[in-house]
């Protein structure tokens, strides 16, 4: 298997959340932020282009940002006023006001270099306030959600990267918006299968009514549902799910010349592994972690870069 050092990092810093919640840390650069996280996104990203990699880092960055605002301790309402803060950063800058700090000083970069629309920045933003308090403020958040509410999530939090991220790519074409949203969903079903217990313990759980109904689990409460034996028929519906969104992108894409696409392209195939691996384990030990190691990352993102993808 391929061995790869990486190359030295860039250090362009990030601004401060724009939050009331605690942050007692340095700021970090949108380079430290995305190689620290552990992301199966690190090398596709990393591989790109320096103003394509700076303009992937910098959305990556924001997404973290604004997803530790809704994952973090602290008051639902200062969760929803940090998230509208940062609504109203990104207005701004489509307003032509000036950044605020480092980080929309990149957005603002990647917004003028690619066009990227506002209108997914914030559903971007939209999506992380689902995780705070549903699309009703006064519920608690995503348990249990019917299954026209999850697609809408997936659409937000993962189909909004994947509209903005095939303009960096510069192939914002219809076919390729099918394929990005299709990619989105598939992504964020599979993360949603690999991270129960984890999205548990912040008493959330996505898994959607209609599948827990369906395997006979009748409850919304995250410690229940993951204990009952019925878990892995659900959690498998739903694998069938995000089969059927990675099929629909792969065939969107086919035949259509996948040469920009490289780092999206290695995205599917790496998180395609991650699902057949949640597959084969079966969910009977929520704790034990199923991922796909860096170095195996770095081989499927160089392999696609050079135009020869791995099989999933």
């Amino acid at each position: 298997m391929l061995q790869m050092t990486p190359p030295p990092l860039e250090t362009a810093p990030l601004e401060p959340v724009s939050t009331t919640l605690p942050d007692d840390k340095a700021p970090d650069t949108a380079t430290s932020v995305t190689a620290k996280s552990g992301s199966t996104f690190y090398w596709p990203m990393r591989l790109l282009p320096a103003s394509k990699r700076a303009a992937m880092f910098a959305i990556y960055a924001f997404c973290r940002r604004i997803d530790d605002i809704a994952d973090e301790p602290g008051e639902p309402a200062a969760k929803r006023a940090a998230l509208d803060l940062w609504r109203c950063d990104i207005r701004d800058l489509y307003a032509g006001g000036a950044p605020g700090g480092p980080l929309t000083a990149a957005l603002k970069g990647a917004i003028e270099r690619y066009g990227l629309p506002r209108a997914e920045l914030e559903a971007l933003i939209d999506g992380m306030a689902m995780d705070v308090a549903g699309e009703d403020p006064g519920s608690g958040g995503m348990r249990a959600p019917d299954l026209d509410t999850l697609r809408l999530y997936c659409r937000r939090v993962a189909g909004a990267v994947g509209m903005l991220a095939i303009r960096v790519f510069d192939r914002a074409d219809p076919a390729t918006e099918r394929f990005a949203l299709a990619l989105g969903e598939a992504l964020q079903l599979t993360n949603i299968l690999r991270d129960l217990a984890e999205d548990a313990e912040l008493d959330r759980l996505y898994l959607p009514r209609e599948l827990l109904l369906a395997a006979g689990i009748d409850g919304d409460r995250p410690d229940e549902v993951l204990a009952h034996p019925a878990l892995p028929r659900a959690c498998e519906a739903l694998a069938e799910l995000a089969e059927a969104r990675f099929a629909e992108a792969r065939s969107t894409v086919a035949g259509h010349g996948r040469g920009s696409l490289w780092a999206a392209t290695a995205m599917m195939v790496l998180y395609h592994r991650l699902l057949r691996r949640l597959r084969a384990a079966g969910w009977r030990d929520l704790n034990a972690r199923v991922r796909v190691g860096r170095r195996e990352s770095a081989w499927v993102a160089v392999r696609c870069m050079l135009g020869f993808p791995p099989a999933a």
